[in-house]
């Protein structure tokens, strides 16, 4: 394969035997290496051309200086300010004058007369509502963009100057420049030859600047082009045709480098791949294959696939040269500033600044961010201490006690971001200091980020110095966020070895044998057509911007031209649908199929290895027993026997190996808190009761403590925890609505004077001891009754939900289907029934009955255990009988508990 740069420095060394008045113009930076390769194969001795880009070349004409973006918007800022009586803020003026300033660039690329197009604009606007009967009214938000649209020509013709006097500018400001001083350029380098080499589609800046250096008669162009694509009416042709027909220089010149390579047999495989990480693995297969990458390419059209894609390369590459930006908010150090950022962010918002404590989620991120954890001895201990005492903002006292253990160099450090915020400056240093103390510890790529951010935060350093645009931390926060999307991290490498790994704009001029594209899609390439821009497409029509379709030529010239030469190419696009429908492969993809008929099509997914999902099997071995005999002297609770009916593996854990759950911050009431504090208001309330008959003044009276009594539970069970507003401030009120109302339904029983009722007990913890066939030591069983007490001569076993419970689950027709029928209510109601009566000797003469209060259906009263299946004449009286026929049943659940042959197996059938 001989390669466009081989071509044309074969057509030059023909006519040029000396270069040293010869420059040579290329469209990017990566084109120069290539060329002086080149050279170097082609001429033994002399001396090589002066390479410039086209970037380069604009600069020397115009003789300005390229100006930072960041520089950029802080200078046009000040100008915005002096043009506008009222401007806004910096972070909402960076969040429109970003695109202006793409505008303005554009404008001045094309060579538009600002002045015309800005008129152009407004009068549209002003037509849109221009009505015969006045009858057009104007909203404040149409009233501010009008108005805006207005002033853009006076931005425009300050900053333009300002800009000019300072000499410095955008890249369109360069090029108008340069149109202006190219004959005087000319006639200086009078005696130098110029070579435009590999361009496409130009500006009118650059037109106008090719053809006044052509026109003088020793310099030429060479267009990289097949003959596929200029004689026909493809859109990848479309610029070349078109500057073929209208320049001057081509009525007497001919058109340089037509090749003829696009049509040559070509191994062309078109792969759809479930998502973009199989698009990637595949491509670590394809290039697992490979031995030589000398002239191999991997071109992603998605730039944003960088991250995966170093991530999936396989061992046998040695050596790659990345021609495209890591972007800048994938690195992990940006977590860890907006962590920083977020400190603060929460701490103003929550109205937090003015006691200086900070909300401990952004405290947790902070310090456990990868960076910072590293450098921390005792963080596991401290986040332990804070979700013990459930502190839910933390201050700056608590973290110096934290960090008192610490490296002096750390401990600063760390605990400046915990200061009361003074201005942004000292902020910003603050952020300096802690990228010099990461810099100690990280590897050498993280050097290269942490580098990136110090350099950014310096020249953010500088700016607020001298211009002081950053008021606040939410407004330095919101500018650092927009412009971290846009950036990226360059890297260096050595650009004639190993793989090339480049975005679609880096292959012009270059040519492989083997490319491999990624990411081959609809919307990818070309691009969608949404273009961020205040200047309507129909204008940009009428004043020769470019448009959608225009970048659509450019993306289709790029596409073609990079297959022209290949011999090896394989193309990858990702055939899930998302809801915006990007599941199609590109246009371009469905032309070139067209045009070669021989081309491979594969569709592939990940090789899925099917499992048997086995259920999880623990063996009872001798520690097992050994503390399944300390269970039997601590005794089996209701909750613990219906845990193992559920899951046996779960009792596992919690009861043979301890395992507690993690104690988190509580911040929102949890379910269980609340429970604990309903049952415990109750508890306090009932208490002085106890053995008495309950009056219905005894109810008013407590109905009038409730509350307090709510509020100091709340304080015990959710201590450091804030009830006053938000979504605890309504669990709080439901706690208060549900005593409240189960006070009500007691008022509802005895206001009629005939109902005795008498209280017996509450929260009693009962425990009895029984015997098992087969185990040879007692079995304790225990659990804590909410409450027991005598309505008109029945005596009554009451345990409280919190929850939703219905009368249904607990109706028991068949003490064997307790199990199969999940009824885990009914049987924790028959064991307190049972305890009860085992360890009060019960006389069962009298009537007893077990069941619950549901504070969630207390509309339906008492729900009672139900062994008769009439609705008509439920039965709802438990006999001695009853109680030992479900005890029989109990047991067969405790000997499978001790039985050594029967595992702990989880339930094939688990629902979470």
């Amino acid at each position: 394969m001989q390669s466009f740069i081989s071509e044309t420095l074969d057509d030059i060394l023909q006519t040029t035997k000396s270069f040293e008045n010869v420059v040579f113009i290329l469209p990017s930076q990566r084109a120069k290496v290539f060329v002086k390769q080149e050279f170097k194969d082609k001429i033994s001795i002399g001396f090589l051309p002066e390479m410039l880009n086209i970037e380069q070349f604009i600069q020397r004409i115009s003789g300005v200086q390229k100006a930072e973006s960041i520089q950029l918007l802080f200078y046009f800022y000040g100008i915005y300010k002096s043009v506008e009586k009222n401007p806004d803020s910096f972070d909402v003026f960076s969040s429109w004058a970003i695109t202006v300033l793409q505008d303005f660039n554009e404008i001045d690329q094309h060579l538009v007369n600002t002045k015309d197009i800005f008129i152009y604009l407004r009068d549209i606007e002003r037509l849109r509502k221009w009505s015969v009967k006045g009858t057009f009214k104007e909203t404040e938000l149409i009233k501010d963009h009008n108005s805006f649209l207005e002033k853009l020509n006076n931005y425009y013709d300050s900053f333009y100057q300002f800009l000019l006097n300072k000499n410095i500018g955008y890249q369109g400001l360069m090029y108008k420049e340069a149109s202006k001083k190219i004959d005087g350029f000319l006639d200086e380098n009078s005696n130098k030859k110029f070579f435009f080499i590999g361009f496409n589609a130009l500006n009118n800046a650059e037109e106008l600047l090719f053809q006044k250096t052509l026109e003088r008669g020793n310099s030429e162009i060479y267009w990289d082009i097949d003959e596929a694509f200029y004689n026909s009416n493809h859109q990848a042709g479309k610029f070349i045709r078109r500057y073929k027909s209208e320049w001057k220089y081509y009525e007497k010149n001919q058109l340089k480098s037509l090749t003829n390579s696009f049509t040559q047999p070509k191994n062309i495989e078109v792969i759809g791949a479930a998502k973009n990480t199989t698009q990637i693995k595949y491509i670590g297969e394809i290039l697992e294959k490979s031995t030589n990458f000398k002239n191999t390419a991997l071109v992603l059209a998605d730039e944003t696939l960088l991250p995966i894609t170093l991530n999936s390369l396989p061992k046998n590459i040695n050596a790659i040269n990345i021609t495209m930006g890591y972007p800048l908010k994938d690195v992990p150090t940006t977590s860890l500033l907006f962590a920083v950022f977020q400190l603060y962010i929460s701490q103003e918002k929550l109205q937090k600044n003015i006691v200086n404590e900070f909300y401990y989620k952004d405290v947790i991120r902070f310090l456990k961010h990868q960076n910072i954890y590293g450098l921390l001895d005792n963080i596991d201990v401290f986040t332990t201490q804070i979700a013990k005492e459930n502190q839910t903002f933390i201050s700056e006292g608590l973290i110096q006690v934290f960090l008192k253990e610490e490296k002096v160099a750390v401990k600063t450090v760390i605990l400046n971001f915990f200061k009361p915020f003074s201005s942004v400056v000292i902020f910003i240093d603050y952020i300096l200091d802690l990228i010099n103390l990461l810099k100690e510890e990280v590897n050498t790529l993280e050097k290269e980020y942490l580098f990136r951010f110090y350099t950014a935060f310096t020249q953010l350093k500088t700016l607020q110095n001298e211009f002081e645009y950053f008021t606040d931390l939410k407004t330095l926060s919101q500018f650092f966020r927009q412009l971290i999307s846009s950036e990226s991290l360059s890297f260096q490498g050595e650009p004639l070895k190993g793989l090339q790994l480049m975005g679609m704009l880096e292959t012009r001029v270059l040519d492989f044998e083997n490319i491999i594209l990624a990411s081959a899609n609809e919307g990818v390439l070309p691009a969608s057509s949404q273009q961020n821009s205040f200047i309507p497409f129909d204008v940009k029509v009428e004043f020769g911007l470019p448009t959608y379709r225009e970048k659509d030529a450019i993306f289709s010239y790029h596409f073609f031209r990079l297959l022209q030469r290949a011999k090896n190419v394989f193309i990858l696009y990702n055939t899930e649908h998302d809801v915006f429908g990007s599941g199609e492969k590109s246009r371009f993809v469905t032309q070139l199929e067209m045009m070669k008929t021989d081309i491979v099509q594969k569709l592939v997914s990940p090789k899925i290895v099917s499992q048997k999902t086995e259920l999880k099997e623990i063996e009872k071995n001798d520690l097992v027993f050994d503390r399944l005999k300390e269970l039997a002297k601590q005794g089996f609770s209701p909750s613990s026997l219906t845990n193992y009916l559920h899951n046996p593996v779960s009792f596992y854990k919690q009861k043979i190996l301890r395992i507690k759950e993690f104690d988190d911050v509580e911040e929102t009431v949890a379910y269980n808190t609340l429970g604990t504090v309903v049952h415990e208001t109750l508890d306090e309330l009932y208490k002085p009761f106890m053995g008495k008959f309950l009056k219905f003044d005894d109810v008013v009276v407590m109905e009038k403590s409730a509350k307090d009594l709510v509020v100091k539970h709340f304080k015990i069970h959710f201590k450091n925890g804030d009830i006053s507003t938000g979504k605890n401030r309504l669990i709080f009120e439901v706690a208060n609505r549900f005593v409240v109302n189960f006070l009500a339904l007691e008022k509802r029983i005895l206001k009629d004077e005939n109902n005795q009722l008498k209280i017996i007990a509450t929260e009693e913890n009962l425990s009895a001891e029984i015997e098992i066939d087969g185990i040879d030591f007692p079995i304790k069983l225990h659990g804590n009754v909410d409450r027991v007490d005598e309505l008109n001569g029945e005596l009554r076993i009451i345990d409280y939900k919190s929850g939703m419970v219905k009368s249904s689950e607990l109706k028991v027709l068949d003490f064997e289907e307790l199990r199969a029928k999940e009824q885990y209510k009914a049987i924790q109601v028959l064991l307190y029934g049972y305890l009860f009566t085992k360890s009060k000797k019960f006389d069962f003469s009298k009537n007893l009955k077990a069941g619950i209060y549901s504070f969630k259906n207390l509309n339906s009263g008492f729900l009672s255990i139900n062994f008769s299946s009439n609705y008509r004449n439920p039965d709802t009286n438990i006999t001695e009988e009853k109680l030992e026929e479900f005890i029989e049943e109990l047991k067969t659940y405790i000997q499978e508990i001790y039985n050594p042959e029967i595992d702990f197996i989880e339930p094939a059938d688990l629902k979470y």
